[in-house]
């Protein structure tokens, strides 16, 4: 039986022999003592990846449903190709085959290049930058209903998310803007359009918010896979990380996964790409091309790195990834107004409708959604009239009596 063990050293296996009786707990401890040299008084297991999150022993010792040493692991739905989650205290030494690398005045002269790549040691990045990061319900629903029911998960989907960064590194996302794409099973390739992210950062200026990551989808085919995210997907994630330049950029991941009945949740994961990734995104070491025979969780590099003390040019994705905590939050602004770039395109008339059905509310209200800002900024001048239209939904108030008469007259007219 082989059974998979995700750590914060990535994603490893181990091989139980269970021709003979039914395996416990303990026997699961003592083979990834064995094989992973994690000795067993140090080990806390669970099947909840949460344990990942655990920053203390003491958090730790809060999973809870593996720690009878006796119970059968068949009793707790873990059989051939499981994963389970492991969380230890201390350093361990990976064993693997001795190599003799002759260098310097005993051996082959090293090159610069040699120097380089000793410096660069990829090993995993325990804390992250952003404390927590926290959805707003409206724009996380909007995203995820679209990509479940529209889309069914059948392809990719993406948006660049936007809020605010608090000085302890929390990170709040009040909406999510979704540029012109094109998705399919594998990759997602966004249309950028400097004209159209000019405006949505005039909106966002006014409101008082900023670029604060990147959201994008997995596809039901890509649940199959075993990996956390594709190197594809890692080079996506580290480009747009580079460009924001904030060191609180988070990844959000959205997928479905089978529940305990066997149907399927919308499941919501985020991430940081580690300070390493974009020091390597940024000098040029990923390759770029990408051919199909190279295995999807892992990074090719162009020059040799160190890894676990080893020095290769394929490195395990999850080395890139530090794991951000999830909350969420009701924002300041709804998300119902139609959503740009999708399938259908977004008429003026969805303007009139929208305000008709709002019409009890008082009018700032009935404009506090970024989609309905981002199609009025269309209209209007990016430098004055966006940014202070965008401000009185910021301080929620009134709207000049002449930006109402425009955005009515604008309404009537579709």
């Amino acid at each position: 039986m082989m059974i998979r063990v995700r750590s914060r050293d990535g994603l490893e296996r181990v091989t139980l022999d269970n021709s003979t009786r039914p395996l416990t707990i303990v026997q699961l401890k003592s083979t990834i003592e064995s094989q992973l040299r994690v000795p067993v008084p140090k080990q806390t297991l669970s099947t909840n990846q949460n344990l990942l999150l655990a920053k203390t022993p003491h958090d730790a010792a809060g999973f809870t449903d593996m720690s009878n040493p006796q119970t059968l692991i068949s009793a707790l739905g873990i059989a051939h190709g499981s994963i389970v989650y492991l969380s230890y205290e201390g350093e361990r030494t990976v064993v693997g085959p001795k190599q003799f690398n002759p260098a310097g005045s005993f051996g082959r002269k090293m090159t610069m290049d040699d120097l380089i790549a000793k410096q660069m040691r990829v090993t995993r990045q325990e804390n992250p930058h952003c404390e927590l990061v926290s959805f707003d319900r409206d724009a996380a629903n909007a995203f995820q209903n679209y990509v479940n029911e529209s889309l069914v998960f059948a392809v990719k989907r993406g948006g660049i998310m936007y809020g605010t960064v608090s000085p302890e590194g929390k990170v709040e996302v009040d909406f999510i803007y979704e540029p012109p794409q094109q998705g399919t099973e594998e990759n997602l390739i966004l249309f950028r359009d400097p004209a159209e992210e000019k405006l949505v950062d005039a909106i966002a200026m006014g409101l008082g918010m900023r670029k604060v990551g990147f959201i994008f989808t997995q596809t039901i085919g890509q649940n199959k896979k075993d990996y956390t995210m594709s190197n594809v997907e890692v080079l996506q994630a580290a480009e747009l990380q580079a460009e924001g330049d904030l060191k609180e950029w988070v990844t959000a991941i959205v997928k479905l996964e089978v529940n305990e009945e066997g149907g399927a949740d919308v499941h919501f994961e985020a991430f940081q790409m580690s300070d390493m990734c974009i020091r390597l995104f940024k000098e040029g070491w990923f390759e770029r091309e990408i051919g199909e025979d190279v295995d999807p969780k892992l990074s090719r590099m162009k020059k040799d790195v160190v890894v676990g003390g080893k020095d290769t040019k394929e490195v395990d994705n999850d080395f890139f990834l530090v794991v951000v905590k999830i909350f969420d939050h009701q924002g300041p602004l709804s998300s119902i107004f139609p959503i740009e770039n999708r399938i259908t395109p977004v008429p003026m008339n969805a303007l009139k409708n929208h305000l008709d059905r709002t019409r009890s509310l008082p009018f700032v209200k009935r404009i506090s959604d970024f989609h309905l800002l981002l199609l009025l900024a269309r209209f209007l001048d990016v430098n004055a009239d966006v940014p202070a239209l965008a401000q009185c939904v910021q301080t929620q108030m009134a709207v000049p009596e002449g930006y109402q008469l425009l955005i009515e007259s604008m309404a009537s007219a579709a």
